[in-house]
């Protein structure tokens, strides 16, 4: 325990070394599923020429197991303790790499799919155990601060990450590729050691079936009109980029009348005008409140969407794609501080469990039925009713305004 001669000082020390150590656990974590996911990508690519049922799966194998594993991995995040869940599961994700390794290296290479699964499945426990470690050791009034720096660093290598990972496969091939990964993981888990103590804390409910914690957990969401505002904005900004998500290139290659590669310069602005937001949000976090954050944020991606879909030149789609790359972070960090700041502690894990399958149950969605909207309709029909979707997903968040948020709900016995 902290003296109580110093408290202050104690505090800092530990929230100091709290975000030190996550932010090395972040780094080392970009790098390996950035070198993991590029260099799968173009091994897939090379050994089977381009199948796109191949490269699919590789999709599928990322995606899928956010689906099967989210709430069930959200519900033991918040019986486990956090620090040492995120320990073993990236010790977990190193150690399987060194498995596929062996698969590869005697000739499976459809062991490689395996290593994005393992992954995927292991950060379904991790990531809500790291949401657990925030509302833990950061302060409220410094919530959204650490949340904006956490989201800079994603956004920065949003623009390295396909650069260093491209690199390592051309230089060096698939098993070089894969054993960074797996490095990569275990340096984040070395990192994560150097998290403070953790206490244990007093749970929501008793120790009881797993079935009891997800319900608690639902029910807790039902019952909280912020909770619930975000899951209705969730769900709707899932449909929203579900039905652009797989049309980028049409953009370039259909309204510009552009080459398709010159694609990669729109992906630079978007991850440039990432890092620029990620930067302002830090600097403006103690002066806004996140809903207010996130619905400018809703209105003004709905309007650039737009925008990019009308419009015929290059200067006024980058510049779109620009300020709508600019609000991204914002709309992250809001979101991630008003589930920490309306939700306890021990319902934490739960609480992402149910709301990030709202978001990706329903881009996979509208994903699924782009290519037919835009065979039946056009590529600016199918911008405009994204646009107007964002629209739809500020509606939940308008009573927000008139309350005040931060205060969790406290839900009883069943």
């Amino acid at each position: 325990m902290s003296s109580p001669a110093s408290p202050q000082s104690t505090g800092s020390f530990f929230r100091r070394r709290f975000i030190l150590a996550i932010l090395s656990s972040g780094l080392f974590v970009d790098i390996g599923i950035w070198v993991r996911n590029f260099g799968v990508l173009l091994y897939v690519m090379d050994r089977t020429h381009g199948n796109p049922l191949a490269i699919s799966m590789i999709s599928l194998a990322e995606f899928a197991p956010i689906f099967v594993f989210s709430f069930i991995g959200g519900a033991f995040a918040d019986r486990w303790r956090p620090k040492r869940t995120m320990v073993w599961c990236d010790l977990l994700s190193g150690l399987s790499i060194a498995v596929i390794l062996l698969f590869v290296d005697k000739g499976t290479w459809q062991a490689v799919f395996f290593a994005t699964f393992a992954s995927s499945i292991l950060s379904q426990f991790s990531q809500p155990s790291g949401m657990r470690l925030f509302k833990l050791h950061v302060p409220d009034d410094l919530m959204q601060s650490g949340m904006s720096l956490y989201q800079t660093l994603f956004a920065v290598f949003m623009i390295l990450g396909p650069m260093i990972g491209t690199f390592v496969y051309q230089r060096a091939g698939i098993l070089v590729s894969v054993a960074i990964t797996g490095v990569a993981f275990l340096l984040s888990a070395l990192s994560l050691t150097f998290l403070p103590a953790e206490r244990r804390e007093r749970r929501a409910s008793e120790p009881g079936s797993l079935r009891r914690d997800m319900a608690l957990g639902i029910r807790y969401v039902v019952r909280s009109k912020v909770l619930s505002a975000l899951g209705g904005c969730f769900l709707a900004a899932g449909f929203a980029l579900g039905l652009i998500q797989p049309l980028g290139i049409f953009l370039v290659t259909e309204r510009l009348q552009l080459p398709k590669t010159d694609l990669q310069w729109f992906l630079a602005v978007n991850g440039a005008a990432m890092i620029i937001g990620g930067i302002l949000s830090m600097s403006m976090a103690r002066r806004t409140q996140p809903h207010q954050v996130l619905t400018l944020g809703m209105v003004v991606s709905a309007i650039t969407i737009a925008v990019m879909g009308l419009s015929l030149h290059l200067w006024l789609s980058l510049l779109a794609q620009f300020v709508s790359g600019l609000m991204m972070p914002g709309i992250q960090i809001s979101i991630n501080t008003m589930i920490l700041k309306n939700t306890e502690e021990p319902y934490v894990g739960r609480v992402n469990g149910i709301l990030n399958p709202l978001f990706m149950g329903g881009m996979v969605m509208t994903m699924s039925a782009s290519g037919l909207l835009l065979q039946l309709t056009s590529l600016v029909t199918v911008y405009v009713a994204s646009g107007v979707l964002f629209v739809v997903g500020t509606v939940p968040m308008l009573p927000l305004f008139r309350r005040r948020t931060g205060t969790p709900v406290s839900v009883g016995p069943l």
